[in-house]
């Protein structure tokens, strides 16, 4: 299937690569809120720059087909990650995002596979 002549598999992998850069700078260069939450979630100060490294990452093995599945596979466990945390923590209202991502990692790791 393909939208414009690009694989959906591939138009997909661009939109989480870019959701991914975005977050990954977010948390970067979020300063001291974003660290006081990690904090809040019980996480060392500086976890923010792991987490945002290894979205980053993610994001640039999904958008390369042949490490797509390994940037899948980063960016689910980041994602998994996440979402037990805003729950073990009770933060309900981080979850929609988180939900909506793996959501989508979900839908391309099926495409991926089904290829």
């Amino acid at each position: 299937m393909t939208i414009l002549q690009i694989p959906v598999a591939s138009a997909m992998a661009w939109l989480l690569a870019f959701a991914f850069v975005g977050a990954g700078l977010f948390n970067a260069i979020g300063g001291a809120a974003v660290q006081a939450g990690f904090i809040r979630w019980g996480y060392p100060a500086w976890w923010n720059f792991v987490t945002a490294a290894l979205e980053v990452l993610g994001a640039a093995l999904v958008v390369l087909p042949a490490t797509r599945i390994w940037g899948l596979a980063l960016v689910a466990m980041v994602m998994i990650a996440a979402i037990a945390t805003v729950i073990w923590r009770r933060e309900y209202k981080h979850l929609p995002p988180g939900v909506a991502l793996a959501a989508l990692i979900g839908i391309e790791l099926a495409l991926v596979v089904a290829h």
